[in-house]
């Protein structure tokens, strides 16, 4: 280092100590401006403009042309971390490469998503990998490992885990408060992130958008009492678009900006996404918290601390020695392989009756079997070769569906495509299935596309965008018109009466900024779709009984209109519509189906129409448009498999279907891995991360979060599941044999072997779950423990072995606000799904015999309940805290609700009973099933965080389960005892 280079520039420093130097350089305008998602540079000291947040769930996404691999519950559903992991690598190479033509991109990845898909109406559940804790961490785990890299010092990339914390619903998702009792807290939404952040390739958390037990998730004291505990890293927290601003304007949690910015930034928030790339709000916020005294510059340094830390990391400071510098690795064909290697393994066969896959080449006119294509030299299909007469078919069968956090394709394989490869296209027969309509107006014409010869073909998102919502729509083109004759559209129905018409040409019908009507969309997208429609009885809107619909458009709410300058959406005079059909989507599906040898029915979502960010399903069932093409092709050919390409479950009835797949949208290369496949190519493995359930009658409610009281997910589910997780077949089979268990002072050792009983090659996940024999609290039925994806071939057999670290048998025990393993037996249960068990055996490590309640030295505090009745935890107050206040009552009178204790030690006696509570209206505690012994009258206070204490004769002695009852708008923080 010369006399002029300063010491943060010097490299044989520590980051530490560099770190401080830097912060010592920094004026206090100049740390305040780095508060924000774009930090200004700072051109006196040479340091570059930097922004947190680039978008790659599954590829470098809303930059341009990246490659894309499957979504992110897909990679779940491979259940192969080495997989994931290389996935991540080269996804941060790409990153790397974009970034060194394209300065927008940015280093500091927000990805993975580890939120837990205990919910599949959730509208984002393909971003998430897994119902399951534990597989959730393995696979969020290997993907920062590979979005990090390996270099001991210097990241590739610097992940951000979201969304922080027990977020899984759309509806009222800024408002909603997640109720999440302790024991679901520790056992299942915290442990996920933990897992992942203990690895030690995690970079940071977003938290989310919602409110946990009352609290807004941007001032949760839960980032420094357990985020900030688990690893020695600093921890870069970046908060959610526009969420600093919610804490005021929707939430009202505080009266002024000022104070919401600062509690945000105390609880341990230090990058602000708000207000796009303007930061004068949130550095004037800042500034202002300064002024008032809420904030202190040390409040400020910690945060700008933890920025540079991962800036350091990157190797910003050292570019001669950043290992990375140079990546200019960008869609090689490597990349283009693990795509497709990715889309193969997330593939999951949940049926495959009668050996109807994989697909064998057959006399289409007698049936007589002919060798597998599988089994040419080549393993790859002759256009015009021998092989089944292949119908594909339904409105997926040549889509290559994107979402909002996927990349614009540079490469394209739809199942269609997919088939014409694999085994020519004079075996593939194609029949999408819309309905093909003409829109007549009460005037007689018809709805028409003009022709634009000079149309650009233009793909939405492909120049790239810092926030893809600004892209304005398309105005370029002339809008819909009316003739005698009309254009003839694809109408698809999405479900829930949700529309698309398509042009001949292939655009879909949208509205742009002026709100003309033209074909100009190549799909339907955007944070607002603009391609989305609803065809209304006349009578809903204009009251009486008229004849025809109306259109409304979806994004806007107006209905279409036909004006002198062409058809447009507007809010008064409206056109009356009649659809003529001229096409049945399923009569077109039944025709291409009956002369194929076997049927390929493609179904799924658009992962932008019903179920994505902002919105929730509202159902499990399949759209009703494509239950006819799929009862279509089944009546006109038996031999029929089913292909769901979905971002989640559906509660579809495979009774009568031979065969079943389903894939997440398997990014670039979904088509041709379909087509491998079905071939034979490739033998599926793919596993359900998610149980699918036989009806929506089988579901909690969206806002429940308590997985142990509302038996959700495997974990807990007591009734039978359409397909269980961890489910999914093979083209060959296994035997799994020899399980070991032995127990040793902090871990038990569990091998058994499995063997390819099979006739070809194969991958098989083995998996192994435990449970309590005889626990004293509610348990899972069963539960993950541990995995393992292994390749063999036929006849081939390997040992499995898995070492168990005995901390995976505890729970979160209430009782004494810890973790405890429970003394007695525990089960091991290998097998292939979580209701596939081939093996079993018992240990007995030695646990902590369970102690009551110490009540009289502690009280309780009131959320460590063992149950609960019409209870939901709120914030005891704004920084830290549980309380619990009856929840809105569904029936006339006031709330009520019940809490049990269980085991509450009043040791020689208590006489007296204190409870800090806030509000109005009464308790009444009780022991074991006895009437009341204490009834407790609360005057009403100042406000919910106006905590009084009420005291009351209460005699009790030994050991007893405690019953509270609380009746009314109050919220109760704590119960104690005296002697």
């Amino acid at each position: 280092m010369t006399a002029q280079t300063p010491p943060f520039r010097d490299s044989q420093l520590p980051f530490a100590k560099r770190i401080d130097d830097l912060l010592s350089r920094l004026t206090l305008d100049e740390r305040v401006a780095m508060l924000h998602q774009f930090g200004p540079a700072v051109e006196r000291l040479g340091i570059a403009a930097f922004r947190t947040g680039q978008e790659a769930l599954h590829g470098v996404a809303w930059m341009g042309p990246a490659t894309v691999f499957p979504q992110a519950v897909g990679l779940g559903a491979t259940w192969n971390e080495e997989l994931v992991r290389r996935v991540g690598e080269a996804v941060s190479t790409e990153v790397r490469a974009m970034r060194s033509r394209d300065d927008r991109v940015g280093l500091n990845v927000w990805a993975p998503t580890v939120n837990l898909l205990r919910h599949p109406l959730w509208g984002r559940n393909e971003e998430g990998y897994s119902e399951d804790p534990r597989l959730t961490s393995a696979i969020a785990t290997a993907y920062t490992r590979g979005l990090r890299g390996d270099h001991p010092a210097y990241w590739r990339t610097a992940p951000v885990l979201k969304h922080w914390l027990a977020h899984n619903n759309e509806t009222d998702r800024a408002t909603a408060s997640s109720s999440v009792r302790p024991r679901v807290l520790h056992e299942y939404d915290l442990r996920a992130f933990r897992e992942t952040v203990e690895a030690g390739a995690v970079a940071g958390v977003m938290p989310a958008y919602n409110l946990v037990n009352g609290r807004p998730n941007h001032v949760s004291p839960y980032l420094a009492e357990q985020l900030r505990t688990w690893t020695d890293q600093d921890l870069l927290v970046c908060s959610d678009a526009g969420a600093p601003s919610n804490l005021v304007d929707s939430e009202h949690y505080f009266d002024t900006h000022e104070q919401a910015t600062a509690a945000a930034l105390l609880a341990g928030v230090d990058s602000f996404t708000d207000h796009g790339t303007d930061s004068a709000q949130i550095v004037e916020r800042v500034q202002e918290a300064l002024r008032q005294g809420l904030l202190t510059e040390a409040d400020i340094d910690a945060a700008v601390r933890r920025q540079l830390s991962v800036r350091f990391r990157l190797g910003e400071f050292d570019p001669l020695l950043d290992p990375y510098a140079d990546a200019k690795d960008f869609d090689t064909p490597a990349h283009r392989a693990l795509a497709r290697e990715a889309a193969e393994q997330a593939i999951v066969l949940l049926k495959n009756d009668g050996g109807l896959l994989p697909l064998i080449r057959e006399g289409t006119s007698t049936g007589e079997d002919i060798p597998s294509v599988a089994n040419t030299p080549t393993g790859e299909g002759t256009p015009g070769g021998e092989g089944p007469r292949i119908a594909v078919v339904g409105l997926l069968a040549d889509e290559c569906k994107l979402d909002w956090y996927s990349g614009t394709l540079i490469h394209r394989s739809t199942p269609l495509e997919g088939l014409y490869d694999r085994f020519g296209a004079d075996r593939v027969d194609f029949a999408e299935g819309v309905d093909r309509v003409r829109l007549r107006t009460a005037e007689g014409t018809y709805l028409s596309v003009p022709r634009a010869d000079d149309a650009r073909e233009e793909v939405r998102g492909a120049a790239g965008a810092l926030d893809p919502a600004l892209l304005a729509g398309c105005t370029d083109l002339p809008p819909l018109t009316t003739d005698d004759v009309g254009t003839e559209l694809a109408l698809i129905d999405w479900g829930g009466g949700v529309l698309t018409f398509r042009a001949p040409d292939g655009r879909y019908l949208s509205v742009a900024e002026d709100g003309f009507v033209r074909a100009s969309a190549d799909q339907p997208g955007g944070w607002v779709v603009q391609e989305t429609f609803r065809l209304e009885p006349r009578s809903s809107r204009e009251g009486g009984h008229g004849n025809g619909h109306l259109l409304r458009h979806i994004g806007t709410g107006r209905y279409v209109s036909v004006t002198a300058d062409g058809v447009k959406v507007a809010d008064e005079n409206p056109v009356v519509l009649e659809p003529e059909t001229t096409e049945r989507g399923e009569d077109a599906v039944a025709h291409a189906a009956a002369s194929a040898d076997v049927v390929v029915v493609v179904v799924g979502n658009d992962p932008h129409i019903n179920g994505r960010e902002t919105e929730d399903r509202t159902t499990l069932a399949l759209p009703a448009h494509q239950q006819r093409l799929l009862d279509a092709a089944r009546a006109a050919n038996p031999r029929t498999v089913l292909a769901v390409t979905s971002s989640y479950p559906y509660a579809i009835d495979p009774t009568d279907l031979p065969a079943v797949l389903w894939t997440a949208h398997g990014g670039q290369a979904a088509g041709a891995a379909l087509a491998r496949v079905l071939a034979g190519d490739v033998s599926p493995a793919g596993r359900l991360p998610q149980t699918w359930y036989a009806s929506d009658a089988d579901l909690p409610g969206l806002l429940d979060y308590d997985v142990i009281g509302g038996r959700q997910t495997y974990l807990y589910f007591e009734g039978t599941p359409l397909f269980p997780f961890g489910h999914g077949l093979s083209y060959a089979s296994f035997a799994y044999a020899d399980l070991v268990a032995r127990v040793g002072e902090e871990s038990a050792r569990v091998t058994f072997t499995v063997t390819n009983t099979g006739d070809t090659a194969a991958d098989e996940v083995a998996q192994l779950y435990g449970r309590p024999v005889s626990p004293s609290v509610p348990r899972p039925r069963r539960e993950l423990l541990a995995h393992r994806r292994v390749h063999l071939p036929a006849g081939a057999t390997t040992e499995l072995s898995f070492e168990l670290p005995l901390s995976a048998f505890e729970f979160w025990d209430v009782a004494h606000g810890g973790r405890r393993l429970e003394p007695g037996g525990y089960e091991l249960l290998a097998g292939a799904s979580a209701e596939d068990i081939r093996l079993s055996a018992t240990i007995d490590p030695a646990g902590t015999p369970p102690a009551p309640r110490p009540v009289l030295e502690r009280g309780l505090r009131s959320a460590d309940f063992d149950e609960q009745r019409g209870v939901e935890i709120v914030d005891r107050t704004k920084r830290s805290g549980d309380a619990v206040t009856p929840a809105d009552p569904d029936s006339a009178g006031p709330p009520s609700a019940e809490l049990v204790y269980r085991a509450c030690d009043f040791g020689p006696g208590a006489r007296s009973v204190t409870v800090e509570v806030s509000g109005e209206g009464t308790l009444e505690l009780a022991l074991d099933d006895a009437p009341a012994i204490a009834h407790l009258d609360i005057a009403p206070t100042t406000g919910p965080y106006a905590y009084t204490s009420v005291t009351s004769p209460f005699a009790a002695s030994g050991v007893h389960d405690l019953r509270i009852e609380l009746r009314g708008p109050l919220r109760f923080a704590h119960v104690g005892f005296s002697g």
